[in-house]
């Protein structure tokens, strides 16, 4: 098999300006040699991949990165910039760029190889080597783990290096065990330390058998920690928090393992280990596989960032939290499971908290909601009127047949509040959380305090929780505080607030909303349209568009006039993104790339299905366009959505419950008008950039024709 890099992918003086021109630079590289097959298309997925997190990393790194169906065989490009590029690293721009790109379907060695490189990238002799380099050959020999990391250092080639190139070792790994030998060896270390050695995937038997007798024993000479690093690719990242986290418990004499949960799967850690351990430190952006194997422990639950720029910071931290006898008793991984950066704002961690809730919320309020205008649908509004189907229900009758729809879609819908409660507090506190925020969302049901007293109730609760797992508390007391005493004293102390303290004001303010939105007319209500519609195509699924959606569900649970109408103008506007998109693509496929108007064609279901995401491709691309684009025609929409009174009671499902649709001629003129200018404005404003700049193509917006034209030098908007 060929090798990933070679000088042809090399470019020490790469003259792109910014990261979206630097990586087609690059990719363009890949394309020359037939490693990748649709530039665009790859391109899109970079991007894509971008959007999540950016790849700027401390010391002048950038590693765009990603695994796409249009790469043909795992490839590595390099570029060096002079002036630097920005990746969002907090340290400044980057100067040394690879660009990693793995099949969908990319075999396990060799991601353990693209793996490597991300272990390597901690290591500063290898990184000062590269920026000297003064010959391509040279450094894509350097990169592959060829010669020393930097002259002059007492680091032998072959002590952890293939003198090889690496590919040849790593695809004959028959276990992953084997693969982190071959592709993890390129570290470079001076003294590799027992720490180094144990912290792999498969930690040696000796390891774990040491371990379990030290624990038996209470011989516990050194501490001992063990994390798990992730990343949303499981490449770049996941390897490089492994990296700097063995290198920090090495200097701080700790004995620390680690388990990489990679794209190439991972080995668990081996259960002597993990009880032997005084600590735990988790470092990801995606949910922890088998948490509740690190139940117990202290623990410390950052973003995989954190776990390179601030290692030593970690393990200080999780010792302090052992002197101190904090222990974790969560098992689970909550859905928007990131602690973050212990600075980050309690601004983000709020919303964090709400979109808990607010994701587990989504499917009750789809289902009851849509059974709710199935029953209305099939028997009228006076369905709700019907008796209990378990009492009365006749087979051949279609009105019992509505009234059971009706009945069963109540019974979900009731449970939104106590849900959004649960998961709130879920998403603070883990599962401790759970019980005290149902208790609280049922409250709130109880006292008419509605969505409000929910949000409420869900921050009370976890608040408490966390507040009681603060305590220190005796070692004899541990093992029933989950099951017993943090389920007890916090749902005492959470019914206590909520009937007597918070939850009557907070059923008068839900009183109230509601009072307004029954008499909401006029130029109030397409004022609030205009909102509505801004705030569901700003970020295209995003928070704010949830917190414009939750504010529309919420009403449901009271259903007005008022209520519903703001339910048809939410959905109305978070359906013209996509659709307008399509449109563009169909009216002036010219202005999009291949990728966009394949996307293009997609986008029509989606946008008549209500699924705002379908956007997301088109404004990761361009977003200066596109996203302003999608806020007109959602404002625009959601006004004349206010304006023709149109209402609606299920709180999904796009233009297939049209028929559930108070005005629904009107309704499709309102969403048919918003899709025409947002098509309309981002064609006007692509087409604008163009004639501006008539040699030249974005990044994103490069038109692909199909005759192929002759290679530019692209230059990124």
């Amino acid at each position: 098999m060929s090798e990933m890099i070679t000088a042809d992918l090399v470019d020490l003086d790469l003259a792109a300006e910014t990261k979206e021109a630097a990586a087609r630079s690059l990719a363009e590289r890949m394309v020359a040699l037939g490693r990748v097959t649709d530039l665009d298309g790859f391109l899109a997925d970079v991007a894509a991949r971008e959007a999540q997190m950016p790849t700027g990393l401390d010391g002048g790194i950038g590693i765009p990165h990603c695994r796409s169906a249009h790469v043909s065989e795992p490839t590595l490009a390099f570029g060096r910039s002079s002036r630097g590029i920005d990746f969002g690293a907090p340290d400044g721009p980057a100067d040394l760029i690879f660009l990693i790109a793995a099949p969908a379907g990319a075999d396990d060695a060799h991601l353990t190889i693209l793996s490597s490189l991300a272990r390597r990238l901690m290591n500063e002799d290898f990184t000062t080597a590269l920026r000297s380099a003064s010959d391509p050959t040279a450094a894509a020999a350097l990169i592959r783990g060829e010669e020393a990391t930097a002259p002059g250092t007492d680091t032998a080639p072959d002590a952890d290096a293939p003198q090889s190139p690496a590919p040849a070792p790593a695809a004959a790994a028959p276990a992953p065990a084997e693969e982190r030998s071959a592709g993890d060896a390129p570290v470079s270390r001076a003294e590799p330390s027992p720490a180094t050695a144990a912290a792999s995937e498969a930690p040696s038997a000796e390891t774990a058998s040491s371990a379990a007798s030290d624990a038996e024993n209470g011989r516990n000479r050194v501490f001992r920690i063990v994390a798990v690093t992730s990343c949303p690719t499981g490449i770049a990242h996941t390897y490089m928090a492994a990296e700097a986290l063995e290198q920090a418990g090495q200097n701080a004499g700790v004995e620390l393992t680690v388990e990489p949960q990679g794209s190439a799967g991972f080995k668990r850690l081996d259960p002597a280990v993990i009880a032997a351990a005084d600590g735990v430190i988790f470092a990801h952006d995606v949910p922890v596989r088998e948490k509740e194997r690190f139940a117990g422990k202290p623990t410390v639950d950052v973003g995989v960032k954190a776990g390179i720029n601030r290692p030593a910071e970690l393990i200080d931290e999780v010792r302090g939290k052992a002197e101190r006898g904090e222990i974790t008793t969560t098992a689970h991984a909550a859905p928007l499971d990131d602690a973050g950066e212990p600075g980050e704002g309690y601004g983000t961690k709020l919303r964090k908290w709400l979109m808990s809730g607010v994701s587990y919320m989504v499917p009750f309020v789809a289902a009851g909601g849509l059974l709710i205008a199935l029953g209305f649908a099939i028997g009228g509004y006076t369905v709700d009127k019907a008796p209990s189907v378990a009492e009365h229900f006749v087979w051949t009758d279609h009105t019992s047949w509505a009234a059971l729809l009706f009945q069963i879609g109540g019974l979900a819908f009731s449970f939104l509040v106590p849900v959004l409660a649960g998961y709130i507090a879920y998403g603070m506190a883990d599962r401790p959380g759970l019980v005290p925020g149902f208790v609280g969302g049922s409250i709130a049901l109880t006292i008419n305090a509605g969505f409000l007293g929910g949000l409420a109730a869900g921050l009370i609760a976890g608040a408490t929780v966390m507040a009681i797992q603060r305590v220190n508390v005796p070692a004899a007391l541990r093992g029933i505080m989950p099951v017993v005493v943090i389920p007890l004293v916090s749902s005492a102390v959470v019914g206590f607030l909520m009937f007597l303290v918070v939850g009557k004001p907070i059923a008068e303010l839900q009183k109230a909303l509601t009072d307004w939105l029954s008499g909401l007319s006029g130029a109030n209500a397409i004022i609030l349209g205009v909102i509505l519609g801004l705030m569901m195509c700003f970020d295209l699924g995003g928070p704010l568009n949830k917190v414009a959606y939750a504010f529309a569900v919420g009403g449901l649970a009271n259903p007005n006039d008022g209520s519903l109408k703001v339910m048809a103008a939410v959905m109305a506007a978070g359906m013209v993104p996509p659709l307008a998109m399509a449109l563009a693509t169909t009216v002036r496929g010219k202005l999009f790339t291949r990728t966009e108007r394949e996307n293009g064609k997609a986008a029509w279901v989606l946008g008549a299905s209500f699924i705002t995401e379908g956007a997301i491709p088109f404004a990761a691309a361009d977003p200066l366009r596109v996203i302003p684009s999608a806020m007109a025609g959602g404002a625009v929409t959601g006004a004349l959505s206010m304006l023709f009174e149109c209402t609606l009671r299920a709180p999904h499902g796009g233009v297939f419950v049209i028929p559930l649709i108070g005005n629904p001629f009107l309704y499709l003129i309102a969403i048919v008008a918003g899709t025409c200018v947002s098509a309309g404005l981002v064609i006007v404003l692509k087409r604008a950039r163009k004639t501006g700049r008539p040699e030249q193509s974005g990044t994103a917006d490069r038109p692909d024709d199909s005759a192929g034209n002759e290679a530019k030098v692209p230059v990124a908007a």
